[in-house]
């Protein structure tokens, strides 16, 4: 072994060192446990469940509904510049995102 590779090894070696979670949590009070310092609710967690449940319902949709979404909502396209990539008018356009967001809205409330 290289003398660089012994140096890794000893410092990795280090690594295995665990603080108890019990222990005062470093730049707060003393009695506050490191344990209540790690960590945070994602509040994103309660969209997951919305997530999932759109999926089969977006699969279900036609085409042009389902890429009018999609350039909508991912490509964050306006109307205008939809109605010209799927050739019909930015009324149409409207119309379409409205009448399939409901219909999502109702399917989801369904479940």
């Amino acid at each position: 072994m290289s003398l660089q590779q012994v140096y890794e090894g000893l410092e990795a070696g280090r690594a295995y060192h665990a603080d108890s979670l019990q222990a005062p949590a470093p730049g707060f009070s003393a009695d506050t446990p490191l344990a209540e310092t790690l960590g945070e609710e994602d509040s994103r967690l309660e969209l997951v469940d919305n997530h999932e449940a759109l999926k089969p319902l977006l699969a279900a949709l036609p085409e042009r509904e389902r890429r009018i979404l999609l350039l909508r909502f991912f490509g964050n396209l306006t109307q205008t510049k939809i109605a010209e990539q799927v050739g019909v008018s930015q009324m149409q356009v409207s119309r379409i995102l409205g009448r399939t967001l409901e219909q999502l809205r109702e399917a989801l409330a369904q479940d």
